[in-house]
């Protein structure tokens, strides 16, 4: 009986996965019309959002982690409420998810790589303005580097952390663990969504649970993605 109930449960579990995955897919258009610049549009928060790719680096592709993210944001907001609340995003990319709880109402500062910053802060402009309570802020962070300097820890208050799919076949992951654990107070949460591709990512989830309790929220067979809650590990709990 408990069997067939598990199997019930399990093929439930599948189809959620499958209609879920769906509708955040559905999320995004491209452009009907071909444009000098090439444009791809997300509907979140009741806004049409548009983000321009730079094609000449990986940091500048909307990655599907990213959906999952702004949409999880977006049909969470009675227990992640974003108003008022300071946000910084890691590895912000194209700026899809900063745009998104920008415009749910946090104080977002975005981050990337220095020679990612343009275009991220183009899409943010463009589709934050005169649309926002809290104009995001948009800053260069290098993972591990001078992050006392331009990130001081007295003056860290972040209640998120928000991340997708930071780990990505990366040397610098001992890095990112020192960047997770310098803008995390005890009270920060960290949402992280991450595709699972290779080996490294379990091992780098080993390594993130010894400083952090990590919480999996969401699980997308379909897309092998992942979405975790992580705490910073009490002192009193080490």
């Amino acid at each position: 009986m408990m069997h067939s109930h598990q199997a019930r449960l399990h093929h439930q579990k599948r189809d959620d996965d499958k209609k879920v995955v769906a509708e955040i897919m559905a999320r995004c258009f491209v452009p009907s019309l071909i444009t000098t610049t090439s444009w791809e549009g997300f509907h979140f928060v009741g806004h049409e959002i548009r983000i321009t790719e730079a094609m000449d680096c990986y940091g500048a592709v909307v990655w599907p982690s990213a959906l999952v993210l702004c949409y999880f944001l977006e049909t969470n907001v009675k227990h992640y409420n974003m108003v008022d609340k300071n946000v910084i995003e890691i590895g912000a990319g194209t700026g899809l998810v900063s745009i998104v709880a920008s415009l749910l109402g946090a104080h977002v500062t975005a981050t990337d790589l220095p020679e990612l910053l343009g275009n991220l802060q183009y899409n943010i402009s463009r589709n934050t303005k005169m649309k926002c309570k809290h104009l995001p802020q948009v800053k260069e962070l290098s993972w591990g580097i001078a992050l006392d300097e331009n990130f001081p820890r007295s003056s860290n208050n972040f209640d998120y952390i928000l991340a997708a799919d930071v780990v990505y076949a990366h040397p610098f992951l001992e890095e990112l663990l020192i960047t997770f654990d310098h803008l995390c107070k005890e009270t920060t949460i960290i949402l992280w969504v991450m595709k699972f591709r290779l080996e490294k990512e379990n091992k780098f989830i080993d390594r993130f649970k010894e400083l952090f309790d990590l919480e999996e929220i969401y699980n997308f067979p379909s897309l092998n993605i992942k979405l975790y809650k992580a705490v910073k590990k009490s002192q009193r709990s080490a």
